[in-house]
């Protein structure tokens, strides 16, 4: 029987009904699998890894370990809540790595972006490596695989590995309690979970986060202009009843400066441009409609409390001709 098929007959979680059923079989199945034995699992705080960690907790306690590596390209307030939903409120045995300078210091200079991503990639593997070998005894490796994943690594659309290629000295068997779940049914999962909203209806955020955000060769001051952007636009759309209904968006902050005014005196500062689209699939999208007050109070917001932007843009492109990253 192929584990990685999803059976013909299986009802689509709909419900929290038919969450909580889902949730009692894995549940089962994660003791029966794990027994005794420990768990490691890279959390993100992303929809996936956090509705996995929620489950393994549920099952085996304390014999879960999370990881979670701040790689500093996170969204405002993200490592704090992954702190506060696991450690504080599921006491969970949560490693936090800070991890921030050592991956800012690492894509220095770089200005392509697959080689961002993929000197990204390859150090979040290394760290994780190296608090994966201070810990002895575990034998399970915890990952937030999901069914598209699997349909799109048959496809050959993307290598299907979520941690990366972890070091073949670690001998480790794979738990993958939603392998066979659609996103929709992850997040109604998550929400009888007991996962908070924000978390579980989080938008699709890359891997290396903000980094994709900030063309050309990141800088902390740049970084630091996309966090505090994205951080007043997310606000600014929650306050509005956007944040459900747009599929996603986000600042950037490109690699130039103009001229500008503040207090009668003459400024040379970037650029913040804000994307909001809307997509069933990610192959097309089309642009939000964003009512025109709120982008003009958006860019009150912005020009106002974030110290090295004197410019906003919104982006009109759908895609194609534009991609929805910019990287």
């Amino acid at each position: 029987m192929d584990t990685n098929k999803r059976p013909d007959d299986m009802a689509r979680i709909t419900t929290p009904e038919l969450a909580q059923a889902f949730i009692d079989e894995q549940i089962k199945d994660i003791r029966e699998q794990v027994k005794d034995g420990k768990v490691l699992l890279a959390l993100s705080g992303g929809v996936d890894s956090s509705v996995v960690a929620a489950l393994l907790i549920k099952a085996i306690g304390k014999n879960l370990v999370c990881v979670h590596v701040n790689h500093g390209f996170l969204r405002k307030g993200e490592p704090e809540q992954v702190i506060e939903v696991f450690r504080n409120q599921m006491d969970a045995n949560l490693i936090y790595v800070d991890a921030a300078d050592r991956f800012i210091d690492k894509v220095a200079g770089v200005t392509d972006p697959e080689q961002k991503r993929h000197i990204i990639g390859e150090e979040f593997i290394k760290v994780f490596d190296e608090e994966a070998s201070k810990l002895e005894g575990i034998h399970f490796l915890g990952q937030g695989t999901i069914y598209p994943d699997i349909l799109e690594s048959e496809k050959g659309i993307k290598a299907h590995h979520n941690v990366g290629g972890l070091p073949e000295t670690m001998q480790m068997e794979l738990v993958e309690p939603v392998k066979l779940l659609y996103k929709d049914e992850v997040r109604v999962v998550g929400k009888a979970l007991g996962l908070p909203d924000n978390m579980v209806f989080r938008q699709p955020f890359p891997g290396p986060g903000l980094a994709v955000r900030c063309p050309g060769a990141i800088t902390r001051d740049r970084l630091e202009l996309v966090r505090e952007s994205d951080a007043i636009l997310r606000e600014e759309f929650a306050k509005n009843g956007l944040e459900g209904k747009v599929w996603q968006y986000f600042t950037v902050v490109p690699d130039f400066k103009s001229t500008g005014i503040k207090d009668g005196e003459r400024t040379f500062e970037y650029p913040v441009i804000i994307r909001a689209v809307n997509t069933t699939d990610a192959i097309t999208a089309t642009v939000e409609d964003v009512p025109f007050a709120l982008l003009q109070h958006i860019t009150k917001r912005i020009t106002t409390e974030v110290n090295g932007v004197n410019r906003v843009l919104f982006d009109l492109t759908p895609k194609p001709s534009a991609t929805i990253e910019y990287e």
